[in-house]
């Protein structure tokens, strides 16, 4: 009895979930409604409240779901991981209303109630721990500081999916994903690793 209680709780905070990543997507925080969020999940207020104290506790838990949608999908490792988890990112973007919508709210905490790097500040950890341990193997150059370059990778993914929803509602953001790496593996890679890393981004469509 209490395991499917258990169960029966975590798929109705994953509805939740799933309900406001549907409803900030469409309207953004500002423009959703706990009502909207609700019907969208559908759920009751009790069930609503019982997980959620908030809006600005749901936008959170949104935000910070953005590596689950991406990060079980990978099999690869060291700098080919960290070139794939882009390319993952760059599909499940324009596929996953939790990744668009936790994306969404991320950029657009200006003027909202919510303020939150984490999800920034995670990404930058994720891709910091493959990097260093393809470092140590031998695959990144060691005059690379992997901190930095991290976080620039974070902040030049950001950048360039908001470029590529402005010009083509992001149906060329993978596109731009492959041009970025044929740019940087160069300064990155240690010599013959970057001739060696898979840039077909299709594999991941």
């Amino acid at each position: 009895m209490v395991k499917l209680q258990q169960d029966r709780a975590v798929r109705t905070r994953e509805a939740i979930i799933r309900g406001a990543a549907a409803v900030f997507d469409e309207y953004g925080f500002n423009g959703a409604s706990i009502n909207r969020i609700m019907h969208r999940a559908g759920v009751s207020q009790g069930a609503m409240y019982f997980h959620f104290k908030s809006k600005e506790d749901l936008a959170r838990a949104v935000m910070n779901a953005q590596p689950s949608t991406i990060v079980p999908q990978l099999d690869s490792q060291g700098l080919q991981r960290i070139v794939d988890m882009t390319f993952v990112w760059a599909w499940q973007i324009q596929r996953d209303v939790l990744l668009r919508a936790g994306v969404r709210l991320t950029n657009e905490q200006e003027g909202t109630s919510v303020r939150d790097a984490s999800p920034y500040l995670d990404w930058a950890r994720i891709l910091e721990l493959t990097m260093t341990q393809a470092q140590q193997e031998g695959e990144v150059r060691k005059s690379v500081n992997v901190r930095e370059f991290c976080e620039f990778l974070v902040s030049a993914c950001t950048g360039m999916q908001m470029f590529a929803n402005a010009v083509s509602s992001r149906q060329d953001l993978p596109d731009r994903v492959v041009a970025m790496w044929r740019i940087l593996l160069p300064g990155v890679a240690t010599e013959g690793i970057a001739e060696s890393i898979n840039l077909d981004v299709r594999r991941f469509a």
